[in-house]
């Protein structure tokens, strides 16, 4: 079990971002964070962050929270995937989502009919290049074919793949096909109640090992509670207007995602995080720490280090 911090973390103002991003990886493994996952946006590329990352900081595990599917082919994905691996010495935990609808076909002009049939294909195909350094695959949403040979890097292993599933089919293939699952949102009742044992049970019926479920939690060590709140509240309101989110909001009995925000000192932080351990999450992923001033990240930080020691 890993306590892993996810970036950006909402704070970085430095004129080079990428390697100010670097920096605070170095930060982060100083402080005794033990993983570090960088989230994919449009103005910046979370598997090109983990090699530069793994290159600098040694040690420390990288993660993607999560690179979406659609706008990347498997066999440009798995390229990206061999290099990083390469680069970090096999450090990697690669986090894939199906993102939303609305971004998916805004943004790239793709379809987004199908998408548990994509995802199904995809992992499919995507793991036959990961383990066999080629394939020639046909499905009924994509079509993935090497045809200049094998696409081995030396050194590169195959790393864990995790799916942000939160709905019960989603689940179901990321259990027979993935190594586990990234939730966010997910509050401890919603993972307890509904997440974990769909997860779980779909991987025993498939005769699979038991699933990892990497729980990201936004948290914030702070005397600032009730101010933080308001405004976890307006930056989270985007989540509560996409479909899967809004339903595991619901499974989770909240209604405003900002109110899963855990804001308060070390012991109230602590708490909250041992429930969602209690609850089924193998590991944890604590986002947003740059929600607050710089002293209140840090300290943050520093507490996850000893309460990842201490555990």
């Amino acid at each position: 079990m890993t306590i892993g911090i996810a970036l950006p973390a909402g704070d970085e103002h430095h004129a080079n971002l990428v390697t100010g991003l670097i920096d605070r990886v170095r930060a982060a493994a100083d402080a005794g964070i033990e993983a570090v996952w960088f989230s994919q946006q449009q103005h910046l590329d979370a598997l090109s962050l983990v090699a530069l990352a793994g290159q600098a900081v040694p040690g420390v595990r990288l993660g993607t929270s999560v690179v979406p599917i659609h706008p990347r082919h498997p066999i440009t994905l798995a390229a990206q995937v061999r290099t990083a691996q390469a680069a970090t010495g096999n450090r990697l935990d690669l986090g894939l989502g199906l993102s939303a609808k609305f971004l998916v076909e805004d943004s790239y002009g793709v379809p987004y009919a199908r998408p548990i049939r994509h995802l199904r294909e995809y992992l499919t195909a995507l793991s036959t290049l990961l383990h066999d350094g080629e394939v020639d695959f046909r499905g009924e949403t994509l079509h993935a074919r090497t045809v200049l040979g094998p696409t081995d890097v030396p050194g590169a292993r195959p790393p864990s793949v995790l799916v942000a599933a939160m709905g019960p089919q989603a689940l179901r293939a990321t259990a027979e096909l993935a190594d586990g699952t990234l939730p966010f949102l997910a509050s401890p009742k919603a993972l307890e109640d509904y997440l974990v044992p769909a997860l779980t049970g779909a991987a025993r019926a498939a005769g699979r090992p038991a699933p990892r479920v990497v729980a990201a939690v936004p948290a914030l060590v702070t005397a600032r509670a009730a101010e933080l709140r308001e405004k976890a509240r307006r930056e989270f309101a985007f989540y509560e207007g996409i479909p899967s989110y809004r339903a595991v909001l619901d499974r989770g009995d909240v209604e405003r995602a900002g109110d899963l925000m855990v804001l308060g000192d070390e012991e109230t932080v602590a708490a909250e995080l041992r429930r969602h351990l209690d609850a089924g999450a193998t590991e944890l992923i604590v986002t947003q720490t740059g929600h607050g001033t710089e002293e209140e990240r840090l300290r943050t930080w520093t507490f996850l280090g000893e309460f990842a020691a201490g555990r």
